[in-house]
């Protein structure tokens, strides 16, 4: 198959087997045919409303069949997609907004009312596209603000929008895609900047050793906005299966999904597949396999559901937004290799370095640094952070260093037999529920509730979510009631950070240790409280 932009995934199927389902939601499905002529006239008004390629258009919407469409137009005309995770608050949408310079946004109505103060400060931001129909009131308030609103029903129905020499967007695999926003060590949300290229190439990798067909149906439980949940789109795409798209609220309704659609493949994190695992799953069985990524699978977990799932192929993966998918297992070898990471995936080299950038010998602990198609470009607008972690290398001695490297950040060993085994980060980033988190980000806005002095949040061992958060905080107020205390800083929690950000415990100390620098001592943090959830039971 020759694909050059992730929408000639869309295109080419179309062409292929235009009447198979391509996505379907609820008692939704669409065509492959109907959804190239919907994403195309989409692309033309895209492009006939002024905005032109390389500009970054934002999405922030659940996982519906007209997300799928908006992402797919935006690469159609040129432009670059920015999926932002529909769990986060107003605050940080406005962050990746600003950051990103983003000129529309296209979202829902309910979602744009929670927006709508901190827009104001959205410069860039000259057009918002609903999915749906909002109040004459709310309409012109926000006129106000020198923001267009426009309809998304209205602009896919748009066809010939604009001059057609203006839709001949000239564009190769190496032109930026999307950005894809994850978590930095410095507390603020950093774009990693995706091509065609990466994305196309992941899909063909990813479905190899899958084995995915046109007869696939893909679950998508996952947020777009997470590299691996997007990753369902494009690697049913490449191959011509069928996508369910699906924004669960409990685990039962994601094994009563498997049942009602058939479904053949499911991915998700560690977290759920814990939920899952102590669930009754129907026999047969329609799944032929299940992917975990994000974190370590408890071998527990594993033993659990493969002894629910017998006929089910269960792949362990490793990855980094920074280079899309690293390692699998194969299924083959999980029995003598449950608590590793794998192996390097097709198209990728996956080593282990010393600083200087030797290799380590086996068994030696080193950071695992990815080599090939799928190393991403670096982070948007940030060229000290995209030197540090993405470098250049001659593939042999004696040529131009002409190739890219990034150094993941992530402790691991080789052992003798080529198999990798993670041992921790070298950046203090939290690992939880499949989500990187920056402690500086959750400190930054503890610290905004006035009700702590000093605040310290960690990562510590949990059966189920790989990590969890442990806020640790003195008392701003020394108020006796440490119980009333804790609770204050949960509600302001719940109200101020995303579901994944919540710390699992806040606990109050009359003062934090330090070390000889005066600095907080997190070593010490981490040790005290490393077996807060040993006994936790899942």
């Amino acid at each position: 198959m020759s694909t050059l932009t992730i929408h000639h995934l869309i295109m080419n199927q179309a062409y292929t087997r235009p009447f198979s389902n391509a996505l379907i939601h609820k008692d939704r499905s669409i065509t492959y045919k109907q959804l190239a002529e919907l994403l195309s006239n989409l692309g033309q008004s895209l492009t006939g409303i002024g905005i032109e390629k390389n500009e970054r258009i934002a999405t922030y919407l659940p996982k519906t069949i007209e997300s799928v469409i908006s992402l797919f137009a935006i690469s159609s005309m040129g432009a670059v997609f920015v999926p932002i995770n529909p769990i986060l608050k107003a605050h940080q949408v406005q962050y990746i907004l600003n950051d990103c310079a983003a000129r529309v946004l296209i979202t829902s109505s309910d979602r744009l009312k929670t927006l709508q103060n901190n827009l104001q400060t959205c410069t860039n931001l000259d057009f918002v596209i609903l999915v749906d129909k909002v109040k004459d009131k709310f309409k012109f308030k926000f006129k106000l603000n020198n923001i267009t609103l426009l309809y998304l029903e209205n602009l896919l129905c748009r066809k010939g929008a604009c001059l057609p020499e203006k839709l001949q967007q000239k564009l190769i695999d190496t032109d930026i895609a999307a950005f894809f926003y994850t978590s930095g060590s410095t507390g603020k949300p950093k774009g990693v900047v995706l091509s065609h290229r990466n994305l196309v190439a992941g899909a063909q990798s990813v479905s190899q050793y899958l084995h995915n067909t046109s007869d696939d149906k893909i679950l998508a439980v996952l947020p777009f906005s997470f590299d691996y949940g997007f990753s369902q789109l494009t690697t049913a795409l490449y191959v011509g299966a069928s996508v369910v798209l699906m924004d669960h609220l409990f685990p039962r309704d994601v094994i009563k999904a498997v049942e009602t659609y058939q479904i053949t493949g499911l991915a998700a994190v560690p977290s759920l597949w814990t939920q899952l695992a102590n669930l009754p799953w129907p026999e047969p069985c329609s799944l032929r396999y299940i992917t975990n990524s994000g974190g370590s699978l408890p071998v527990s977990i594993l033993n659990t559901l493969q002894t629910k799932l017998p006929d089910v192929s269960p792949f362990l993966m490793y990855g980094l937004t920074e280079a899309f998918r690293s390692t699998y297992v194969p299924p083959e070898h999980l029995k003598t290799h449950q608590d590793s990471i794998g192996i390097a995936i097709p198209d990728a080299e996956v080593l282990v370095l010393r600083k200087d950038g030797s290799e380590c010998a086996d068994n030696e602990a080193g950071e695992l640094v990815h080599r090939g198609v799928l190393v991403t470009q670096g982070y948007w607008n940030a060229p000290e952070k995209t030197a540090r972690h993405f470098r250049k290398y001659a593939p042999q001695e004696g040529q131009i260093a002409v190739a890219t490297e990034v150094w993941s950040g992530d402790t691991v060993r080789r052992a003798k037999d080529g198999y990798l085994y993670f041992i921790g980060r070298k950046d203090g980033m939290i690992k939880t529920s499949g989500y990187r988190v920056s402690p500086n980000e959750i400190e930054e806005i503890i610290h905004q509730s006035d009700l702590v002095r000093e605040v310290v949040a960690l990562g510590i061992a949990h059966p189920a979510l790989g990590q969890a958060i442990v806020v640790v905080a003195t008392n701003q107020y020394k108020n006796d009631n440490l119980n009333e205390e804790i609770k204050k800083l949960h509600t302001f929690c719940k109200k101020n950070l995303p579901n994944y950000m919540h710390p699992a415990e806040i606990i109050i100390k009359t003062s934090l240790p330090k070390n000889q620098n005066g600095k907080i001592d997190r070593s010490s943090l981490s040790k005290e409280f490393q077996s807060l959830f040993q006994d936790t039971h899942s």
